[in-house]
């Protein structure tokens, strides 16, 4: 008999069905924006699907900036131990 517990996400079909839930959410919403009425102040913003293609993108930007300022603020593991 096993002690460890196990959990809802421990298996990977779980897992497979939220990714794929998301991605069909995401799909929806992007849809959604066909029947949406926009106001746009600039014409880039009333492309099809661009606010969801902003945000990935600003995510995408935002991960790999921070990976890259990981590396200028990281302090090493016996910082605190002076």
């Amino acid at each position: 008999m096993s002690d460890e517990r196990r959990y809802w996400l421990d298996d990977p079909k779980n897992v497979d069905k939220i990714v794929y839930g998301l991605a069909a959410f995401c799909a929806l919403l992007v849809a959604a924006d066909l029947f949406i009425e926009k106001h746009p102040h600039f014409s880039f913003e009333s492309w099809f699907g661009f606010f969801g293609f902003f945000g990935f993108v600003g995510c995408v930007f935002l991960v790999l900036v921070a990976k890259e300022l990981r590396k200028i603020v990281m302090r090493s593991e016996d910082y605190y131990d002076d």
